[in-house]
């Protein structure tokens, strides 16, 4: 799956993740009032809502993008309503043609790691039939049990040819009170980045392993070592926008190729119309406004790109 997310990237010239975190209040009155009229004001009217929202969105921005990162937990705050917007979600994304980043987050180990991958990446066997329960392309995981809880996701991976993207150096605030810590005189972070390249040289596309990293763009000089240390690990790199990440900051995360990273947003473009930039097309015209933002946005990374 890496070599398509990397051919999206090539076609759209858009080396950008659409992150599709829906909350309530992101969304507009009109798409709300429309679903609680059907469902209530329930769980159920909930999941309608977000669905509405983000297929709106999608459909105004999927030939801009190379693929987008749901986040599970936007979903799950909505119990099972929320999971069937996420899946709905998943395929239809899938279905215009992008990779799906599933923003999981999960870190365990032996058959609990492997139920996680079976859920997310993989199949699960009932009976004498097989189901593809959510059918995300990667996943992103926890690496701070060890080996013990990558390797199931790693196994799932090379059977359904499926990535990962391994925290590596998150890009909030207080992630330096573990991360940053010296161990024989080195940042754990570099140290797990050494982890990642080791895991990723099993598990090759044509030119970048399906094993990538998960790197803050709030943290540009620590994005310049690990670009060195995973030189062949793709960079997921949060932090664009809200988190204050702009492009001049994330050159140092891309390969002299150009490629090797792609930068998420996640609110600075699903609630763009929020933002004075944007307010002239209203809440009506909500994802016109989210299509103008990926505009800007790639603009702006590939013009640093080229100035770099």
């Amino acid at each position: 799956m890496i070599n398509k997310l990397v051919e999206n990237i090539k076609r759209t010239k858009a080396p950008i993740v659409v992150g599709l975190d829906p909350m309530l209040n992101y969304i507009p009155q009109h798409i709300q009032k429309k679903a609680f009229a059907e469902f209530g004001e329930t769980l159920e009217g909930a999941g309608e809502a977000i669905w509405q929202f983000n297929k709106e969105i999608i459909d105004k921005t999927y030939d801009l993008i190379p693929a987008v990162k749901p986040q599970i937990a936007m979903y799950e705050q909505f119990g099972i309503p929320g999971l069937v917007a996420f899946k709905k979600t998943v395929d239809y994304c899938k279905e215009k043609g992008l990779v799906v980043i599933g923003d999981i987050k999960r870190g365990d180990i032996g058959s609990t790691s492997s139920a996680y991958a079976v859920g997310h990446l993989g199949r699960v066997q009932i009976g004498s039939k097989s189901y593809v329960p959510f059918d995300e392309d990667f996943a992103t995981v926890n690496p701070y049990l060890g080996s013990d809880g990558i390797n199931p996701f790693i196994d799932v991976c090379k059977e359904e040819n499926k990535g990962l993207f391994i925290l590596v150096k998150t890009s909030n605030p207080s992630s330096g009170e573990f991360q940053d810590r010296l161990v024989d005189g080195r940042p754990l972070y570099e140290l797990v980045g050494e982890k990642v390249a080791q895991w990723g040289e099993n598990h090759m596309g044509d030119e970048y392993s399906y094993i990538g990293a998960v790197v803050g763009a709030t943290y540009p000089e620590m994005g310049k070592v690990l670009r060195k240390v995973m030189p062949k690990s793709y960079i997921l790199v949060p932090g664009y926008g809200a988190q204050g990440g702009q492009g001049k900051d994330l050159v140092h995360f891309f390969n002299e190729d150009g490629l090797g990273a792609i930068v998420n947003s996640s609110r600075g473009i699903i609630a763009a119309y929020k933002q004075e930039a944007y307010a002239e097309f209203g809440e009506e015209h909500f994802a016109d406004a989210s299509r103008k933002a990926v505009e800007t946005m790639i603009a702006d990374i590939n013009g640093a790109l080229e100035n770099r």
